[in-house]
This record gives structure tokens, C-alpha cells and sequence, in this order.
């Protein structure tokens, strides 16, 4: 096992603190990459990595990024949940690492869900 260097433990610190505002309750917007075997089979790691990405560059910290298991929908994967407090839930769907970063910066940082890739709005929420 490789040594920890401090560059390392910096990570880790950044990547908890979306864990503590979820406990809190402090974040605005909270996104979900399915990854049912269905999904991971569709691409949904590239999508994660792709959104882990963006998050870091944006060094927002009251977004939260998680993973589930199969929405029963996979004949549309790979797809994401995008929750934005006081707002209705948009799952979108059949997605790739361009189609992420579009709704990365038009919805989870400017507010306005891309229509063009959602399958719907309102099906589910964690409020």
C-alpha cells in the first residue's frame, strides 16, 4: 500500500466535506448517477468520473454527488438525478461525458434543467 502524502489527505478532506453538508443538510443540489450493473454496463463510471471532475474544478462545495443502485430503467442508461432544493428532481438519461458537463454547468450551476436529455421532472426527491 502506497503512502498517504499530504496532497492525498487534502483530497479526502475535500471530497468528506459534501458528506458533512449532506448530514447537515447545507447543499443546494444534489446529483445521483445510477449504477445498477445495468448502468455501470452503459457507461455510468465514465459518467461519474466525469462529474467528480467537474465538481473539483468548480470547487463548489454544497453540491453533493452520490451513486445508486438501479432505477429500473435500464434500457435508458447510463442516467442522473439532479435534486435542486426547492426545485422538482429531473432524471436524465442515455448520457455521455459531454452531455454531463452541459447539464453540470446549465443546471447544477446555473439553475436550468436541459429539457433536450431529461426523461422527467418530479418523479422522486429527498427533501
Amino acid at each position: 500500500m502506497a503512502k498517504l502524502k499530504v496532497e492525498d489527505l487534502k483530497r479526502i478532506k475535500e471530497s468528506m466535506k459534501g458528506t458533512v453538508n449532506l448530514r447537515q443538510g447545507d447543499y443546494r443540489v444534489k446529483i445521483t448517477v445510477h449504477m445498477g450493473t445495468c448502468g455501470i454496463a452503459a457507461g455510468a463510471r465514465t459518467l461519474m468520473s466525469a462529474l467528480l471532475e467537474k465538481l473539483e474544478k468548480s470547487g463548489a462545495t454544497d453540491i453533493i454527488l452520490t451513486s445508486s443502485g438501479c432505477a429500473g430503467l435500464c434500457n435508458h442508461e447510463p442516467m442522473i438525478t439532479v435534486e435542486v432544493k426547492e426545485a422538482a428532481p429531473v432524471k436524465y438519461v442515455k448520457l455521455d461525458p459531454d452531455k454531463v458537463d452541459r447539464i453540470f454547468d446549465e443546471h447544477v450551476i446555473g439553475g436550468h434543467p436541459v429539457a433536450e436529455y431529461a426523461l422527467s421532472v418530479g418523479s422522486e426527491t429527498t427533501y
